[in-house]
């Protein structure tokens, strides 16, 4: 019977003698180590998808906890970040845990190469915030180290968690309170498309809103205004937007970066807010409830979802092996600019 038992346990070994390399040399592709040639790391991918090899959390326990965590963050100048990094802090330094941050600039390359940097530095668990690389990917580098992604929509993923505010039901929230208004002219405002990002928050609010406008009978009235990544052009865009002949009465950022420019290119042009320009932004900013501002926004508490993904994490770290996919419900908090 013990003999059985080996033969149907897939070990790294097993993993070695089917791709025909050393235990080694598994060893240093699942480590992302440096040096290993793309053959190399062909070979032995193919062999762990095939056996469906996991490497278990007591053979990490075997290498020692170094009590060090990776937080990767899309960037720094995005105020509501600082929230889900209090959040997974007020969890991870209880538990006598340091953290080591990276911040992947919004670009998958970027990220991938400091995930990397995370495991060859025998991190315990990574936290990913508003991640760009693609689940596949993900679910590769999972295999070597608990993950868990916060602002990355892939309720289908088995190798990772995802910890969410629900995008969708807040941009419904957003429509609902122009409606509630009296406004029938809405529009949504976004981030020009980058490829295959339906897991970013930005599409997922964009699902939202065009379902809101759909089940108000308003289809036909839905807007997306698409702006450039960076740069004078999107000023220009916003400037152009204000300025139309058929500006929208108003509109749904899909969040405050862009809202509160918009917001201040519409006072630089003497518009009246709201009697003009009626706006909601998204994440409930800092700069937000500033009384100079005053921008109605969605609230997703950023302290809560940092929270929730450093709990979700220790929980993986400690042999939970089902993947775990929270939504989190948005609220609305009413100002003056709607």
């Amino acid at each position: 019977m013990a003999d059985g038992d080996t033969e149907t346990r897939v070990t790294i070994r097993t993993v070695a003698a089917d791709a025909g390399v050393s235990v080694a040399a598994v060893s240093k592709v699942m480590r992302n180590a440096y040096g290993v040639s793309d053959a190399l790391r062909l070979k032995v991918e193919a062999s762990i998808g095939k056996l469906g090899y996991r490497p278990s959390v007591a053979a990490r326990g075997m290498r020692g906890r170094t009590f060090t965590l990776g937080v990767l963050l899309v960037g720094i100048d995005n105020p509501f970040l600082p929230g889900i990094y209090q959040g997974i802090e007020s969890v991870t330094e209880s538990a006598g845990y340091k953290i080591m941050v990276g911040v992947g600039a919004a670009r998958a390359r970027t990220e991938v190469t400091l995930i990397e940097q995370m495991i060859d530095n025998r991190m315990d668990g990574l936290i990913l915030v508003a991640s760009q690389i693609a689940g596949e990917t993900l679910e590769h580098f999972a295999r070597q180290i608990p993950i868990v992604v916060v602002g990355h929509h892939e309720p289908a993923a088995q190798g990772y968690d995802t910890i969410n505010n629900d995008d969708q039901r807040g941009a419904q929230l957003a429509v609902q309170a122009f409606l509630d208004r009296g406004y029938s002219d809405i529009a949504y405002m976004t981030q020009s498309d980058q490829g295959d990002h339906h897991a970013d928050v930005a599409p997922q609010r964009e699902a939202g809103y065009r379902k809101a406008m759909t089940a108000a009978g308003l289809a036909d009235r839905i807007r997306v205004f698409r702006l450039p990544q960076c740069g004078l052009s999107r000023d220009e865009m916003l400037s152009n937007v204000l300025q139309s002949p058929d500006r929208p009465r108003a509109i749904f950022c899909w969040s405050d970066l862009d809202a509160i420019p918009l917001l201040s290119a519409a006072h630089r042009l003497g518009m009246g807010i709201p009697d003009e320009l009626a706006l909601i932004g998204y994440d409930n900013s800092p700069m937000a409830e500033l009384s100079m501002v005053d921008l109605t926004s969605i609230d997703q508490d950023g302290p809560r979802l940092g929270k929730l993904a450093a709990e979700a994490l220790f929980s993986r770290m400690t042999g939970r092996s089902v993947a775990e996919h929270i939504l989190t419900e948005p609220t609305l908090i009413l100002r003056g600019s709607h």
